[in-house]
């Protein structure tokens, strides 16, 4: 009884999330033309753009709610409480809501959509052709990073433009066939987690799914905000779980279409190739280090891509993450994750409650950078000096 009504207050939460995202709708983009669904977007607007402390304030409190509901499910899945059928309800009831919900702190879904358009549209290249290209298009209005031209791998284009075509470039309805191919891409990578931990590591495999799935950073990057890294996440899962079957030439073709979503998954290659090395030689592979080292390896991503854009995006920890799962019995693996993605999570705070980037808000975002660091540091130190070894998490 006690689980249900958690469960249930879970979906509520979601449902919160569902809600909360229609605040941030631009103002600039209409909707829909239907006056009484017009008129509730309105409301929600005012909300998120005309009382922007209590939109702040929501925001904290769904946030934390989520954060309590992931610790409560981590907590029944290591007490054996929380059946994979049960976890997998609850993760496609979650992609049921928020695959409705609008991308509310992002404007990357934009872009795509407007990408592809350039192609199916406008019969133009999007790689030489950026969208200030087409001053008349209205969705300029509501659009951000007009000025730049495609930025993402060839795959992504090869099956973003049969979205633009299905669409009729319509807007609403190539929106949500975007907002959909997301979702299954998250619902396929956990898919395909779970099968390799079956293999690997079979007594983990529900850990290790709600460990990166119901991670409130996942589920609002990927469900909410709908960034295409998870579709490129996909594809590297799919790729390891034949490097783990021994499946060579599918893994390595698996990683290249991974690459061709968005580039940087291309920091797995050479854990890839380390692995089909010693494979071919017969060596026993410790999968512990190959996935510790593939979390190292694409921690630079977000690295690189921080210098590249000038700041750090909170999406740019979902590839790591995705690795870091594997690990995640790993004391320092597990802190740092759950640390990074609160503080990440909290970095959207200073914009909702101020409506801009201006000072102060660059010196805000740097409180919390190093914020997060000392306490993720102070907090392995203090697990590693009460435990006296880099053991791996006794309750996990």
């Amino acid at each position: 009884m006690k689980n249900r009504f958690a469960f249930g207050f879970y979906l509520t939460t979601i449902f919160g999330i569902f809600l909360y995202s229609f605040t941030q709708i631009d103002l600039s983009l209409t909707f829909s033309r239907v006056t009484l669904l017009r008129n509730v977007v309105t409301a929600f607007q005012y909300i998120g753009y005309f009382n922007r402390p209590l939109s702040t304030y929501i925001y904290a409190a769904l946030l934390a709610l989520l954060f309590g509901f992931y610790f409560y499910f981590l907590k029944l899945t290591v007490k054996k409480k929380l059946e994979k059928k049960t976890f997998w309800k609850i993760i496609l009831v979650t992609a049921g809501f928020l695959v409705f919900s609008y991308n509310a702190f992002s404007y990357d879904l934009f872009n795509y959509i407007f990408d592809a358009k350039i192609f199916t549209h406008y019969h133009m290249n999007p790689y030489f052709h950026k969208a200030l290209d087409f001053s008349g298009d209205p969705m300029l209005s509501f659009m951000r990073w007009t000025h730049r031209v495609y930025p993402y791998g060839p795959v992504w284009l090869i099956m973003t433009i049969p979205l633009s075509y299905l669409g009729l470039n319509f807007f609403i309805p190539t929106f949500f066939l975007f907002k959909i191919l997301i979702a299954s891409s998250y619902l396929g990578s956990l898919y395909f987690i779970g099968k390799i931990l079956r293999k690997i590591k079979p007594d983990r495999e529900t850990f290790g799914m709600v460990f990166f799935g119901l991670n409130p950073l996942v589920i609002i990057e990927c469900l909410v905000s709908t960034h295409l890294d998870i579709v490129m996440i996909f594809f590297a899962l799919f790729a390891t779980y034949n490097l783990v079957n021994k499946k060579y030439l599918f893994a390595v073709v698996l990683l290249f279409v991974s690459i061709g979503v968005k580039f940087s998954s291309v920091f797995l290659l050479p854990v890839f190739f380390v692995v089909i090395f010693l494979q071919i030689k017969r060596k026993k592979i410790n999968w512990d280090k190959v996935f510790v080292w593939s979390f190292i390896l694409t921690c630079l991503t977000v690295i690189f891509a921080s210098v590249y854009s000038g700041n750090f995006q909170p999406w740019y920890l979902i590839l790591p993450f995705s690795y870091a799962l594997f690990a995640s019995h790993k004391y320092y693996i597990f802190i740092a994750v759950i640390s990074t993605s609160i503080f990440a999570l909290s970095t959207y705070m200073p914009y909702l409650y101020l409506g801009n980037y201006d000072p102060p808000v660059p010196q805000v975002f740097n409180i919390i950078y190093w914020t997060a660091l000392i306490i993720t540091i102070i907090t392995i130190l203090f697990y590693y000096f009460k435990h006296k070894s880099f053991a791996s998490l006794s309750s996990v």
